[in-house]
């Protein structure tokens, strides 16, 4: 069942969003080499408890820690580690802020130094359908308008798009109803309504689509070790149009 939310509801969790997104321009400040994604990941834990908030995925399933942080070939779900970050990796930093039982999601992917112009094509792909995508994120448009919007544009860029982890709703809990593919045909699925708020979070990898999992059944990373980036917002729906409630202003 898709839940609606009310303008009080989408309010309180644009408030978890800003917090949310105001850590991730911490964390674009600490990015470089020599930097661990522990030390990232007890930055944001130390820095939403100062502010009265909380990491939701902590304990999620048994999960550790605050922060997901996917370096180079992995997809998502990375854990935090204490291998310091080098010059040329790329590193996704993904995050649920719960501020008063309010929840907001998003993920970003950061280049370590000076990164090959491979990487950076890649990251600026990812982004671009992102934004491509949360413009069909419009009422009276349909779910399967967000994932032909990602998926046109990625391997028209020649890269492909993960198949294996989507988006979805989001309200008092992480997982809600909708689910949201990143690959489809244009006017397939639910109709998008006012109210609905969802993640959309496009995974775009330079070589095949498909992915495979750690040991640790947590992590996934791309079957043939080609990079991997991610971005994502959480996103209300609107008369107005969609409501980016994790923009980085």
């Amino acid at each position: 069942m898709i839940i609606l939310k009310s303008t009080r509801e989408i309010e309180l969790m644009r408030k978890a969003g800003q917090l949310l997104a105001n850590c991730h321009k911490e964390i674009a400040s600490m990015i470089k080499p020599g930097v661990t994604t522990l030390e990232i990941d007890a930055f944001v834990d130390a820095y939403l408890a100062k502010h009265g908030a909380k990491p939701e995925q902590k304990g999620y399933k048994g999960y550790q820690y605050a922060t997901c942080a996917s370096i180079n070939d992995e997809i998502c779900h990375g854990f935090p580690r204490k291998q310091p970050l080098k010059k040329g990796d790329i590193v996704t930093i993904d995050m649920v802020v719960n501020l008063n039982g309010a929840l907001a999601d998003s993920a970003w992917t950061y280049p370590v130094g000076e990164v090959s112009k491979e990487a950076s094509r890649l990251l600026e792909v990812t982004e671009e359908a992102l934004n491509k995508a949360i413009e069909q994120s419009v009422i009276g448009n349909r779910v399967g308008d967000i994932g032909h919007a990602i998926q046109s544009y990625v391997e028209a860029e020649g890269l492909s798009v993960v198949r294996d982890f989507t988006g979805h709703g989001i309200g008092e809990t992480i997982h809600e109803a909708p689910t949201i593919l990143h690959y489809g045909e244009p006017n397939k699925g639910i109709r998008i309504k006012e109210g609905m708020v969802f993640t959309i979070e496009p995974m775009v990898n330079i070589g095949s689509w498909k992915s495979k999992m750690d040991d640790n059944r947590w992590t996934a990373r791309t079957i043939d070790g080609s990079l991997s980036a991610q971005y994502e917002h959480t996103i209300a729906i609107t008369k107005d149009g969609p409501m980016i409630l994790t923009k980085q202003a």
